[in-house]
Parts: C-alpha cells; sequence; structure tokens
C-alpha cells in the first residue's frame, strides 16, 4: 500500500518534533516541505532517519500536487496567507485529502474565523493539532478511571499547567507577531485538555458548554532590566517598547448541557519556569477518585558533574527547554510520543483517510481561540468573563488585546 504523504509547511522547532514523531509509525512518510529556512535541516533529518524523502518544492501549491496532507507549522503570523495559498491550490486541482493546523489557530478569533471560513472553501477534512489531548498518559489515565466516572459521575475539577523557560524563536516572544505572551503560547494548550478531561466519557471534545473564564497576566521574569536585556540581545525583542506576559493563570467554568452540572478548569503557564526543563502538570479530581500526570517523573534520570558538563554541547538533548547540562537531569527517551505528537499525527491520517476530520477540528480550535482571547479581555479588564452573553462575542469578534497590540507597558507595569 502506498504510504500517505505528508508535506510540511514550516521547517522551525515544531515541524522537527512532528518529524521526529513520525520515527515512531508508519502511517505516513514525511514527503514534502516548504518552507522559506529550515528545509534543508528538515530534509536531512527526514533522510537520516527514514521517515521519507522530503522533496524540497519552491511554491505551496507545489507541495500541494505532490501530497495527501499539508501540515500548517509556520509562525502564526503567516497562517492567513498560507490557508489561502492551500485553498487556491486545491481549487486549481491540488488533490489533497486533508489539512493539518498547530496550534493555535489564530492570534484572534477574527483571525481563527477567517481560517475556519478559508478551510469550509476547499471541502476538506481538517485536523486542528492540540498535541496534549492525545497523550497517552491523559488516554490511559480516563480509561482506567472509566468505571469510577460511570458510577461515580464525571471529573469535577481539571487542572493543567504548562511552564518553561522560554520559547527558542524571537517571534514567539514578540506579541504583535505571535499574538500575545505565554497565554496564548501555551494557555491554549492548558485550556483544552483541561476541558476534555472534564467531559463525560463518551462526549464530543466540546460537550461541555463555556460559562465563564477569569484570567490574570503578569511579566514577572521577563521584565526585570537584566532579563529585559538579555532578551533583546538574544532574540532582537525589545520588552521596554513591546512586552508580552510571561506568567499566566485562569479558570474556566463549563456546564453540562444535559445535567446542568458546572466544572472548573484552572490552568497555569509560564515563560520562567527554570528547572530541568519543559513541564506538563495535570491532574483530574472527581467523586472518590483522582489521576496526576506529571511529565519530568521519568524512569530515566542522569547526574553530571561539573568537570564531565564541558563534554554536554546541547542541554536539550535531555528535555525540551532544558537549561542546564549538569546536575542531576531528567530524560526522557521519547518526547515526541509522550507529548502526544505522535497520536494526533495518526489520529488525523486515520480520519483523512476515511473523509472526516480528525478528532479536533477547525472549529474546535476556533472555539479554543475563543477562550483565550476572553482570558486576556478578562486580564485586561480585570472582570470575569460571561461567555454565554451574545455582547461577549461581539466584543470578542473585533478584540485585539493590548499585549498583542504591543501596548501593554502600564498594563504590565513596565517601567
Amino acid at each position: 500500500m502506498r504510504p500517505f504523504k505528508l508535506g510540511f509547511i514550516g521547517a522551525g522547532f515544531v515541524a522537527h518534533f512532528h518529524a521526529a514523531a513520525l520515527k515512531s509509525t508508519r502511517v505516513a512518510d514525511l514527503a514534502g516541505v516548504f518552507a522559506p529556512k529550515g528545509a534543508d535541516s528538515l530534509q536531512a533529518y527526514a533522510k537520516a532517519n527514514g521517515i521519507g524523502d522530503c522533496e524540497i518544492y519552491d511554491s505551496i501549491e507545489e507541495l500541494c500536487n505532490n501530497v495527501d496532507s499539508v501540515s500548517i507549522v509556520a509562525p502564526n503570523f503567516a497562517r492567513i496567507d498560507i490557508m489561502g495559498a492551500i485553498a487556491d491550490a486545491v481549487k486549481k486541482g491540488a488533490p489533497l485529502k486533508g489539512i493539518i493546523c498547530e496550534k493555535p489557530l489564530g492570534r484572534t478569533l477574527k483571525e481563527a474565523k477567517q481560517l475556519v471560513e478559508i478551510a469550509k472553501q476547499t471541502k476538506l477534512p481538517t485536523a486542528y493539532f492540540e498535541n496534549q489531548i492525545h497523550m497517552k498518559a491523559i488516554k490511559s489515565a480516563l480509561k482506567q478511571l472509566g468505571p469510577q466516572q460511570a458510577a461515580m459521575g464525571p471529573i469535577a475539577l481539571a487542572r493543567s499547567a504548562e511552564e518553561h523557560g522560554g520559547p527558542h524563536e524571537g517571534w514567539f516572544w514578540d506579541p504583535t507577531q505571535q499574538g500575545g505572551g505565554v497565554l496564548s503560547d501555551m494557555g491554549c494548550h492548558s485550556i483544552a485538555v483541561s476541558w476534555f478531561v472534564l467531559n463525560p466519557l463518551g462526549t464530543a471534545p466540546d460537550f461541555l458548554k463555556p460559562v465563564s473564564i477569569n484570567a490574570d497576566v503578569g511579566l514577572l521574569k521577563w521584565g526585570q532590566p537584566k532579563y529585559r536585556k538579555d532578551l533583546l540581545d538574544r532574540m532582537g525583542v525589545d520588552y521596554t517598547k513591546t512586552p508580552a506576559e510571561d506568567f499566566a493563570t485562569g479558570m474556566v467554568t463549563f456546564e453540562n448541557p444535559d445535567t446542568g452540572q458546572r466544572v472548573k478548569a484552572q490552568f497555569t503557564n509560564s515563560w520562567m519556569y527554570d528547572k530541568q526543563g519543559l513541564r506538563l502538570l495535570m491532574d483530574g479530581l472527581g467523586p472518590g477518585y483522582a489521576f496526576e500526570v506529571n511529565t519530568l517523573k521519568s524512569p530515566l534520570e542522569i547526574f553530571i558533574g561539573d568537570e564531565a558538563a564541558e563534554a554536554c554541547a546541547d542541554a536539550e538533548m535531555a528535555l525540551e527547554k532544558a537549561t542546564a547540562s549538569r546536575g542531576l537531569l531528567t530524560v526522557q527517551p521519547n518526547e515526541p510520543d509522550l507529548y502526544g505528537y505522535l497520536d494526533e499525527i495518526e489520529d488525523a491520517v486515520a480520519a483523512f483517510k476515511q473523509g472526516k476530520d480528525a478528532l479536533l477540528n477547525f472549529e474546535y480550535g476556533l472555539e479554543i481561540t475563543r477562550l483565550c482571547q476572553a482570558g486576556y479581555l478578562s486580564a485586561e479588564t480585570g472582570k470575569t468573563i460571561d461567555l454565554t452573553d451574545p455582547k461577549t462575542d461581539k466584543e470578542l469578534d473585533s478584540y485585539v488585546s493590548l499585549i498583542a497590540q504591543g501596548k501593554a507597558q502600564e498594563q504590565l507595569n513596565v517601567k
């Protein structure tokens, strides 16, 4: 059987993570890439690891004509133009079976709606890539607690945190390009996975209806003069002029439309977590039962002393966003599988082969964008946002946070 051919639009950090996930599955080959930079490196990685030829194409149209599905793993600010080019290729006869978009779907609700509308014009299935929902640890926890949920009732409180020391590239730090700070970058993960585990067994990922959100943000580390200078020197981003939040926390209330029961999702995210590296911490509490996931708990630990540390060239060989190359290191042997990248690829490919949307489609991504933007509105106004009020939807349709506009010096107390 001919392998399913994936094509990447973008060749940066997350593209390499998805490529690494393909080493653990044979459902698809990395057949091609279009990217302004990094394509050569991605192609070399693909060939060295036997995951596909990864031909380099000069245009999105050319890529679309030579693969079964394209995956948008390009920067947030380029998404609208990319989707337009994909739609144009499909109109001209490109034989695509589906379109994938890495989170977040849009920097604003308006952008996310544009992406949904362009995708509808293509009449193709879609997949919104939110990897944490696909984590084996999450799926195993829900399966193991199935009998308890059936007997005692669903999970009532979910808490999720994603934290690390900060992004790899300058555009991630620039709120005018990324769409915000850590809430836009990682809050989408935490809100989505909490919503997912709160849904009663057997229901859709958006079964529970959002009722309200209350959020707070801050610039706690990277607004200090020392770290502002470091950020400017390394990334070319000036947080005296265009600051973004490096900490976000909040609570989303959901309601079961059948029973009226309300449940809570608490999220916390930061770019100031300077321990072993990226940490995903999640738990769910139900009546008489609970689960907890902590990705810094690994069966493998390594210790490197000061003298031996000089031989280590790359701290991230141990863990994504690791900032140390000595001491006691947590090592995850297969991060792409741990974080759910492998499973979300398999889900999308299986769905596209059947002509269906993936578990999470662009419309779901739109709802996550709505919740994140409502979080920014809450933090900006100091109010709990009523998500059931039609006036909220109208306001969010044209809302661009002060942070995303690069005008949040006062809000984030930058002096």
